[in-house]
């Protein structure tokens, strides 16, 4: 079993100003000329407020990651996602993946966070947002997760859990090929949010046969990127049925993907093979991979950006290193993978 290490928040903070948390990277150094993300505010939000014992930074990340997703709320609850570094949105408010993973980021802050002003303007700003839908399938499953943990804590929340039907209700059937039963024809990007969000709707508004078909679907989806034993997750163009294997380039934010919805499936289901799930994503940047390289930079606690056929990317973005700390935090509630 890989011993997973303790998430270390150095180059998050480092990554970070008074406004936010820069989008890219070279190497270790933000490139600030590049702006920042709602995107990744939302992540920023998660692990931040997921941490059972702050620092003051950790702290100070959760509440300019909540200032930042209220600055890019519109009022219709839709969410701006770039901004530049002078402070200016590059885009209209959307409701695209940066209102999903809004969502999702307020929901756990909700349920979470210490802070009591922190869960107040969270839920706040979940109520507002909550009144939209996407016509996407992955923003609903995003936002299905935040609702899901909003629930946790306030279980009477009627926005919350309308929202959580009517993502459950926008979840494709299973497909009928053994072979293939991904409820599209390519698998895409973050690929398990969708058996993770049927998942938590199953658990959440107790539809078992939803809950089913989650597990079994992300029961296939980690054997089909497991491959030699380590994860091969899906590249950045996507993978269908007949493309080769492996493919590149690999980047962090599929192995997180997958290390949080097996994270809340062993505390629904309880089988072994969860836990298992989470410490491959570990050995994954630790160097189990198909290219047998560390993707993480143990001295900055960054995360290297993609695994390619050649090599790796070194550059420390702000997606990837979240996707490491997220795949942390996963491992260090877990009970050890089985031998």
């Amino acid at each position: 079993m890989t011993t997973a290490p303790a998430p270390r928040f150095d180059h998050l903070v480092r990554l970070t100003d008074d406004r936010g948390t820069f989008e890219h990277a070279q190497f270790a150094v933000p490139r600030s000329e590049r702006g920042y993300c709602t995107d990744d505010m939302a992540r920023v939000l998660v692990v931040a407020t997921r941490e059972p014992r702050p620092l003051p930074a950790v702290r100070r990340l959760a509440e300019i990651s909540l200032r930042f997703l209220s600055d890019a709320q519109g009022f219709d609850g839709a969410y701006h996602n770039r901004m530049n570094r002078s402070g200016r949105w590059d885009d209209r408010p959307s409701l695209a993946d940066c209102w999903g993973r809004s969502l999702w980021g307020l929901g756990s802050a909700a349920s979470q966070s210490g802070s009591n002003w922190v869960r107040q303007a969270a839920v706040s700003q979940f109520e507002r947002a909550a009144t939209q839908r996407s016509p996407w399938l992955r923003p609903m499953a995003f936002a299905a997760l935040g609702a899901a943990e909003l629930l946790a804590s306030k279980p009477d929340h009627r926005s919350a859990r309308a929202l959580l039907a009517d993502a459950a209700d926008r979840m494709p059937p299973v497909g009928d090929q053994p072979h293939w039963p991904w409820p599209e024809e390519r698998l895409a990007y973050a690929n398990a949010v969708l058996p993770e969000a049927m998942i938590a709707a199953g658990a959440a508004l107790d539809r078992p046969s939803l809950l089913k078909e989650g597990l079994e679907l992300l029961a296939w989806l980690l054997d089909h990127e497991t491959r030699g034993g380590h994860l091969s997750v899906t590249p950045a163009g996507g993978s269908g049925p007949d493309d080769a294997r492996p493919g590149f380039d690999q980047q962090p934010i599929e192995v997180a993907a997958l290390a949080d919805a097996c994270a809340r499936a062993a505390i629904i289901d309880g089988n072994p093979r969860w836990a298992d799930g989470v410490h491959a994503a570990v050995a994954w940047f630790l160097g189990e991979n198909d290219g047998q390289r560390v993707m993480w930079d143990p001295e900055t606690g960054g995360a290297f950006d993609g695994l390619e056929a050649d090599g790796v990317n070194l550059n420390e973005g702000a997606e990837s290193t979240l996707a490491l700390l997220s795949t942390l935090q996963h491992a260090r509630h877990l009970v050890p993978a089985s031998e």
